[in-house]
């Protein structure tokens, strides 16, 4: 897998350009367009989806602002159920665009605000014209993975989408039982169970209740089939794949602590193909750097700023608890334990969001250049 992302990051233009804006809609696109700052928007609507129809409209745009037909297009639109496919369309064609994180876009909030398609268009486009002239902070662009990146991470979504549905459905199959008077202490032979098991008066089970176990039953079955393949397909591309994200994921395998699960997401998920250029930026994509308010003599702690990739969050604090367990002599635990093992429980859990952000930093650093965690040690037989 290639570990160059399209980092989409707008400079100043200075030959005549055409500037786009979209507002994707699941029936219609807003589309704007302007030239200038000072210049009024042209505004049209794209059914959504319809390539030839936007190619129409930008031909038109260019005529309506006097621009040669090859002049420059710059383009931008919010990050959303749309995914990455425009924005490679429209790489393709030529036009430069950015694709722009919804949470980051500024809003007025002095009163109750308008909203639709096209002020959501113009809007966006003004900013894209303020990121042009030279504003980092108009907005954040999203980094686009390659096809071959963004097809990796199925896998690993996919299998945690299965194990919520495992738990589900389990747990529906104890509520169920539950309700009368019956508890499981294991399900693993429930379709012979069913017909034994007796209700708080010694009555079977209602003929419509066991019909829904049974189908309950059914469905996961089908889930925890699907989970073994994928495991099972998982670990054979472990064991096989030349592709250099697999690569970075056995060399974290290799590290005591950090099993198939959490190697594979933090590879598939955050470094096969991010391009980090120092540590703030790993932490800040994790989501795990302190956020404070300061005016004047007030200070406050906002805890975590949590803007980062929840799957990798999520499994960065699992992660740190392991990595005390199976990594008590490494330089990140003694530290841990010098600075928050003696206080009470709150004080610990501050400890471990500051541990795993530590510890997301020297992983990056072990795989960009092979260079082992100060104190950690590796399994029996591995090589990095």
């Amino acid at each position: 897998m290639p570990t160059m992302t399209t980092r989409s990051v707008l400079a100043p233009v200075a030959v005549p350009t055409l500037h786009l804006a979209f507002d994707l809609g699941n029936l219609r696109w807003a589309l704007a367009f302007t030239t200038t700052t000072g210049a009024p928007p042209r505004l049209r609507m794209c059914p959504a989806r319809d390539l030839t129809t936007l190619d129409q409209e930008i031909a038109r745009a260019k005529a309506h602002f006097n621009l040669e037909p090859n002049a420059l297009v710059v383009s931008c639109y919010e990050a959303g159920r749309d995914g990455f496919w425009l924005h490679r369309a429209l790489t393709a064609r030529g036009i430069t665009n950015t694709i722009i994180d919804s949470a980051s876009i500024e809003v007025d909030r002095r009163h109750r605000r308008a909203k639709s398609d096209r002020l959501d268009a113009t809007a966006l486009l003004s900013l894209q014209l303020r990121a042009v002239a030279g504003d980092r902070r108009s907005w954040h662009p999203v980094n686009v993975p390659s096809e071959t990146a963004e097809d990796w991470r199925h896998l690993h979504r996919e299998l945690a989408l299965l194990t919520r549905e495992r738990t589900r459905h389990r747990s529906r199959i104890k509520a169920l039982l539950v309700a009368q008077g019956i508890r499981l202490t294991t399900m693993r032979h429930l379709p012979t169970q069913l017909v034994r098991l007796r209700r708080w008066d010694g009555t079977p089970l209602p003929p419509y209740l066991r019909a829904r176990l049974d189908r309950e039953w059914d469905r996961l079955a089908t889930v925890l089939q699907q989970q073994r393949s994928l495991v099972a397909e998982r670990r054979t591309l472990l064991a096989t794949s030349p592709d250099p994200a697999v690569r970075q994921v056995r060399q974290l395998l290799a590290l005591r602590g950090i099993g198939e699960v959490s190697a594979w997401l933090y590879t598939m998920e955050f470094f096969a193909w991010r391009g980090f250029r120092n540590r703030r930026e790993v932490g800040a994509l994790a989501g795990l750097t302190a956020t404070r308010q300061l005016s004047g003599r007030l200070t406050r702690d906002l805890g975590i700023s949590k803007a980062g990739n929840v799957h990798v969050r999520g499994l960065a604090i699992e992660l740190a608890w392991s990595w005390l367990h199976h990594q008590p002599d490494s330089a990140l635990s003694r530290w841990f334990t010098e600075r928050f093992a003696a206080g009470g429980s709150r004080q610990r859990r501050l400890g471990i969001v500051a541990l795993a952000r530590k510890l997301l930093i020297a992983l990056w650093r072990y795989l960009e250049t092979g260079l082992v965690p100060t104190g950690a040690q590796l399994k029996p037989g591995a090589a990095t």
